[in-house]
């Protein structure tokens, strides 16, 4: 068997040439060590588009920051990326996660290198993709050259996607730390929201979730449930708490596509085999979604409005983010027998001045139309939309705002649906 070359980081990024198209994958896919490396030569960045996932508040390399001539190619708003679309270095497609596999798989093709960090290979020389197998299968048939990063802090995990090493065009070797996740931690303002939408699941669901600090209070809420599974995007450390409290179903229950969390949840995933990991192609494919049985969709939202339209990633109409997986989980759980869609969002904002159920969107980006949320939970209450007539979604709405916006929502209302 003819092994692939092996190579120092450095020789990587002094291989790099203006033109090329490199590919960087985000969340805990990322590789710390290129990215150092890159920072040590920031020169070697000049005239070269990186191009992958990143997601704010959990990826922090600034890839344009490395030279002025470097280029992205995104999918997600980061405070990185901003500056190079007001100076045309950057572009931004604003994809949901299905779109952006699907538009890498088009320009795979027209990728010169990949980076992807694995584990070290086992007896069969195969390397696992570890806690990250998004979007690295688009990519990596076509691509023009293949590096791997052998990573000993990677886990190796279950999934449907590894690499030989022997098919490979060359490896580095670097201990290098992971990308780490913390969702902070909770109040019993937040603890009583979760415990709303809590209420909304049952023994036997199959869950959809994102990350921060309402997800997490969500999944620690449900530890008296039985029988759950989960089929999401990403899993961090509080599923493998509901494994430990005897909530989640057994052995091949929890299918994700990435994991997030620290040192110590990224060893256990090498021995816990409750995780499976997938890429967008499966965890987010609507069809495969819409066939699990009483699939919940639990997301979160900036804002929703009186027609219950929900902006997910943008403030006071800046985009914050993107819409990522809540498109497709919304949809498949619409389609799924005894599915539901949940969107869950405090009343109002930290401070208390701004109303987070509002009239209407007159600055909001609108991620999911009026028809798909079912239930709408705040910290007030939980607005059961589906089935509702107009004026019904409006008034739940409103139950469910924060006390001090309800008579302006009210007379809101009013203006709105005299103009119907």
């Amino acid at each position: 068997m003819t092994m692939p070359p092996i190579f120092k980081v450095e020789d990587i990024v002094a291989s790099l040439q203006p033109g090329m198209t490199v590919f960087v994958p985000g969340l805990a896919g990322e590789s710390l060590a290129f990215y150092a490396a890159l920072k040590a030569a920031p020169d070697k960045a000049a005239g070269v588009c990186f191009t992958g996932l990143h997601f704010p508040g959990i990826n922090r390399s600034d890839y344009l920051g490395l030279h002025p001539e470097a280029r992205q190619r995104g999918y997600v708003m980061t405070p990185g990326l901003r500056p190079g679309l007001a100076d045309g270095r950057a572009e931004l497609a604003t994809l949901d996660y299905p779109g952006i596999y699907r538009d890498l798989v088009a320009r795979a093709a027209d990728i010169d290198l990949v980076i992807a960090q694995v584990s070290p290979p086992d007896a069969e020389g195969r390397c696992s993709f570890g806690p990250s197998s998004d979007f690295h299968p688009a990519v990596w048939v076509k691509a023009r050259r293949r590096i791997l990063h052998i990573n000993p802090n990677v886990p190796r995990t279950r999934g449907s996607f590894s690499v030989k090493l022997a098919e490979v065009d060359g490896y580095f070797e670097a201990d290098s730390a992971l990308v780490h996740y913390d969702a902070g931690s909770t109040n019993p303002a937040i603890e009583q929201h979760a415990a709303l939408v809590a209420s909304l699941v049952r023994d036997g669901d199959t869950l959809e979730f994102g990350v921060g600090k309402l997800p997490g209070a969500i999944l620690a809420a449900l530890a008296n449930h039985r029988g759950l599974r989960i089929w999401s995007g990403m899993a961090t450390e509080a599923v493998s708490k509901l494994v430990d409290a005897g909530a989640i179903a057994a052995k091949g229950a929890i299918d994700a596509g990435v994991a997030l969390g620290d040192a110590a949840f990224y060893a256990r995933l090498e021995k816990d085999d409750s995780y499976f990991f997938r890429p967008v192609s499966e965890t987010h494919d609507i069809r495969r979604i819409a066939a699990i049985d009483n699939f919940c969709a639990i997301n979160s939202a900036v804002e929703v409005d009186l027609f219950g339209q929900v902006n997910a990633d943008s403030l006071n109409g800046k985009l914050m983010a993107g819409v990522g997986g809540l498109p497709a989980f919304v949809a498949g759980a619409q389609l799924s027998n005894g599915g539901r869609s949940i969107v869950a969002l405090p009343a109002a904002t930290d401070d208390g001045r701004y109303t987070r159920i509002v009239g209407s969107f007159d600055r909001g980006m609108v991620a999911l139309p009026r028809h798909c949320a079912d239930y709408v939970v705040t910290e007030h209450g939980v607005a059961a939309l589906r089935g509702s007539s107009i004026h019904e979604r409006a008034r739940a709405l409103i139950a469910v705002a924060a006390p001090a916006f309800r008579e302006s929502l009210e007379a809101r209302w009013a203006d709105i649906s005299g103009r119907l």
